[in-house]
């Protein structure tokens, strides 16, 4: 199993990104890669609360972990530390072994030069997840959580 690990500097106050990291509309808006739209099924933001997620490629010709164009996966909070860190748990619902596997997420916020920045760090890729693949997909949703946050 592998991991990734990226920080992002925001210029925004911690509380406000830390609501983004648990309010279901915004995670819509950014916890998606670019090609991809997304759909929050269930979101209960509270420790030992779960949540389910759908991202759907716009591309005809992509292909997902669950069905042919979707990756749908669920999850648990695990850890909430108001304005500070959120510890997830998730997994894929797929039949592909490659892919199955329980995957931990960690955002930790720090206050940094008038803003936050943001530790994303990812473990326990499952095999058939290459990391560079995620990297960049982490990359792009941080970006589109920076965009939100920081518009306000």
């Amino acid at each position: 199993m592998s991991s990734t690990r990226l920080r992002r500097h925001v210029k925004a106050p911690r509380a406000r990104v830390y609501l983004a990291l648990l309010d279901a509309r915004s995670v819509t808006t950014w916890m998606v890669p670019t090609g991809m739209t997304s759909h929050v099924h269930a979101f209960d933001a509270r420790e030992g609360g779960t949540f389910r997620i759908s991202l759907t490629y716009d591309s005809p010709t992509a292909t997902g972990k669950t069905t042919a164009h979707t990756d749908t996966y669920h999850g648990r909070f695990v850890k909430l530390v108001p304005n500070e860190q959120v510890v997830e748990v998730l997994e894929f619902e797929t039949t592909d072994p490659s892919m199955q596997g329980e995957m931990t997420i960690t955002f930790t916020l720090e206050d940094a030069d008038g803003g936050t920045d943001v530790l994303a760090v990812h473990d326990g890729l499952p095999p058939g997840v290459p990391p560079a693949d995620n990297e960049t997909g982490w990359q792009m949703s941080l970006d589109k959580l920076a965009a939100l946050v920081e518009a306000g």
